[in-house]
């Protein structure tokens, strides 16, 4: 069952990845700084590099149930929610102080992989 989730969300998060990007490339370029572009545009390969993480620990949990891939796919979620989130509405609002919570989504994503990197080996 969370296998199919994960999966279900990691394509979700594809599919807006690619919006994102894309709205940002055309919709945003006339309307955002340089600067808050280069910002828009890391929130968007950060979250298209964790849907992939997310993808393959999708399809390793349909092999075998195992409570730290679970783990690792929940804390890359969390990880794009934050880091994304808040680079996303950093680059929108101009208010820098959203990129102060930006770091707790990068140790997610840190955390994400390296249970990964855990389960692998413990196999």
């Amino acid at each position: 069952m969370q296998a199919r989730f994960f999966i279900a969300t990691a394509a979700i998060l594809m599919f807006t990845g690619v919006a994102a990007g894309a709205f940002g490339a055309h919709a945003l370029k006339q309307i955002l700084s340089a600067d808050m572009q280069v910002i828009w545009q890391t929130a968007v390969t950060y979250q298209m590099v964790h849907g992939l993480g997310m993808l393959a620990l999708g399809i390793m949990l349909q092999q075998q149930d195992n409570a730290m891939l679970r783990r690792a796919a929940w804390a890359m979620l969390i990880g794009v929610v934050i880091f994304s989130g808040s680079l996303y509405a950093l680059a929108l609002t101009g208010i820098r102080v959203l990129g102060a919570i930006t770091p707790i989504g990068g140790v997610a994503f840190l955390a994400g992989w390296a249970m990964l990197a855990w389960a692998a080996l413990k196999r």
